[in-house]
């Protein structure tokens, strides 16, 4: 039954990529038939999250808002202790997957999540956020750096934003950093975008212009069925600066983009 539903995920992959005028419709389009089997092939290819989780820790009484949630799978990694949040908001534009973690909610009988069908770069909690997260969302999010900057304004000072996502290297990125070659940067492009994925060389660099690093760590993953083949992706915790209490400068992608990092 596993591999049929691998197969099937597959071919909507290969065959139906999402389409639609808007991103909320490629979105939905491309997820509907994926949402129930999603969590199972996902888990082999979308790695390092349960990482990001431990690294972020749990705020006491803390308000997490996890942006492009999907079926909620992430709520899993807090275990018991997600009883020690005040709320957690799953975020995401597909009411299919949305649908997913609903019943995720019933199921575990968790008092405090609650679902958003939501733009990521316009959705606020009423209170400020302890932790924003982003977990293989940012790049299916056209305008990223908006997601980035909503983020930087919802979160309290001192908060953190967590990122786990694929991504491709700069051709010439600065010491001490991963470098692609030509072919892999070319390879992972052409085939994340073919699903609207779309792996940056500008994300880590936005990221360390605005938040302060407490962790970055650059990998690769095996790709189910495709056994010689690694992809590359990355785990970031950042803070907001205590006395930072506005969102990012609206220049920051131009500046994220002259290859500058803090």
């Amino acid at each position: 039954m596993g591999v049929l539903a691998d197969l099937k995920i597959l071919y909507r992959m290969v065959f139906h990529p999402g389409r639609g005028g808007s991103h909320a419709e490629r979105l939905e389009s491309f997820y509907a038939a994926q949402a129930d089997h999603y969590d199972s092939f996902r888990r082999r290819l979308l790695r390092g999250r349960e990482e990001l989780w431990r690294a972020l820790g749990i705020p006491e009484g803390g308000v997490w808002v996890d942006l492009g949630a999907g079926t909620g799978a992430n709520a899993e990694y807090f275990g018991p202790g997600i009883e020690r949040l005040k709320v957690v908001h799953l975020v995401d534009l597909s009411p299919s997957l949305l649908g997913v973690a609903q019943r995720r909610i019933a199921d575990r009988d968790w008092k405090n999540v609650v679902t958003h069908v939501a733009d990521a770069t316009q959705f606020r909690p009423d209170e400020p956020a302890d932790v924003v997260t982003f977990s293989y969302s940012l790049t299916m999010i056209p305008d990223w750096f908006a997601a980035l900057e909503n983020a930087h304004a919802m979160l309290k000072p001192g908060g953190k934003v967590g990122v786990v996502d694929f991504y491709v290297s700069r051709k010439f990125p600065p010491p001490g950093f991963k470098r692609h070659g030509t072919c892999s940067r070319l390879f992972w492009t052409y085939w994340f975008n073919y699903d609207n994925v779309f792996p940056s060389p500008d994300h880590i660099p936005y990221l360390q212009r605005h938040f302060k690093a407490v962790l970055l760590e650059e990998r690769r993953a095996k790709v189910p069925y495709l056994p010689l083949a690694k992809a590359p992706y990355y785990i970031f915790v950042g803070q907001k600066g205590a006395e930072d209490r506005g969102a990012c400068p609206t220049d920051a992608l131009a500046a994220a983009g002259s290859g500058e990092a803090s």
